[in-house]
Formats: C-alpha cells, sequence, structure tokens
C-alpha cells in the first residue's frame, strides 16, 4: 500500500486561517480585542527567528481613545478612518540598542554585544529584523482568529516624535488589529505562480 504524504503539515484549516482566507482589513467591527489575545499574537511572535536572536521588535498597542487621538493625525488620510475604527493599532519599532540584550538572548558568544559597537550598523540590522518580525505578526495577530491591516502610510517622524520621544526606538509599520467590519476588504488580488518566482538550481 503506497501512502500518499501531502507536502504541507500543517492542517488545510490552519493554512486558510493564516494564508489563504486571511485578508487585509480596511473596516473593523467595534468587537473588543482582548489583553490576552495582545498578549497571545507576542508569545507567538517572539518565536520567529531573528539574527543572532536580536529580536529587536519593540511594540506599542495604542488602544485608549487618548492614545488613538494622538495617533490619528500622523496618519495618511487614506488609513486614517481604517485606524479609527480598529479596536487596537500596534505601532512596530526598532530598538537601536538592541544589542544590550544580547548577552541574554545570545549568551553562548559572549563577545556578540561587541559587533554591534557601530551605531549606523545597528539601525539597518535593527530595522530589517523588525520588519522580518512585523511577518511573524502579522501571521499572529491572524492565528489570534483576527484581521491585521498593516500600513506604511504615516508621518514616521512625527510617530516617532510623539511615541518615541527618547529618539532610540524607531518606528517601521503600522498594523490595525480586530475583528472585519462592513465591507472590510477589496477583491482578492492576484498572486504569482511558483514558476515565476522560484528558480531551483
Amino acid at each position: 500500500m503506497t501512502v500518499t504524504l501531502e507536502p504541507l503539515v500543517l492542517s488545510s484549516a490552519a493554512q486558510d486561517l493564516l494564508f489563504r482566507d486571511a485578508r487585509t482589513a480596511n473596516a473593523f467591527s467595534d468587537e473588543p480585542v482582548s489583553e490576552a489575545q495582545l498578549e497571545a499574537i507576542y508569545e507567538l511572535t517572539k518565536y520567529g527567528p531573528t539574527l543572532m536572536n536580536s529580536q529587536p521588535l519593540r511594540v506599542v498597542f495604542v488602544r485608549s481613545d487618548e492614545a488613538k487621538d494622538r495617533l490619528l493625525p500622523l496618519m495618511s488620510e487614506g488609513n486614517r478612518a481604517k485606524t479609527e475604527s480598529a479596536p487596537v493599532t500596534a505601532i512596530l519599532a526598532y530598538d537601536v540598542d538592541f544589542h544590550e540584550q544580547l548577552p541574554v538572548v545570545f549568551p553562548h558568544l559572549p563577545s556578540a554585544k561587541d559587533m554591534f559597537a557601530a551605531e549606523d550598523r545597528r539601525h539597518a540590522v535593527a530595522r530589517d529584523n523588525a520588519f522580518l518580525q512585523a511577518g511573524y505578526f502579522i501571521i499572529g495577530v491572524r492565528a489570534a482568529g483576527l484581521a491585521a491591516g498593516p500600513m506604511g502610510g504615516f508621518d514616521i517622524d512625527g510617530v516617532n516624535a510623539e511615541f518615541f520621544p527618547e529618539g532610540r526606538t524607531k518606528a517601521v509599520i503600522v498594523v490595525n488589529l480586530g475583528h472585519p467590519g462592513e465591507n472590510p476588504w477589496f477583491g482578492r488580488s492576484p498572486r504569482l505562480p511558483y514558476e515565476d518566482v522560484v528558480t531551483v538550481l
């Protein structure tokens, strides 16, 4: 008897939840997002790999009316209404001084911290890896049964000044999250096929 193994071990339902049926939401209902869900999203996100386990991502969850009032004027006009409708908006940022944590998170290489003495190098490494972690974060949002709406349209200097005035944390992307509202997304845009993207050598 020949047993045919599926190429993916994740169930089809889980694949749909995380990828095929998941969409970028542009409108949200007023159903709340719990503190437990926010913590669970981070608890998944933190396990995604980063360079030398550096984990430069820092997250500010904007949920109070007062905090939303500070954020909304800094969003581009096209992103303001959707951000206002979201029960929570995450500002994803990187810590310029992530290397200070390397003795804790990468203990088997005691000299790791010294490799990032140059601040310009730290900016580049932290930004790249925070974007990588942002991808994990979006999957974490979907795993919580929520919709994510990542956005790059915002006043990044304004957000940094308003939410990170110490200057050592820098925003990279803003993500709305919550339950989809009325007419929450556009039609599914085409995806490129395997043969147009992948080269096997």
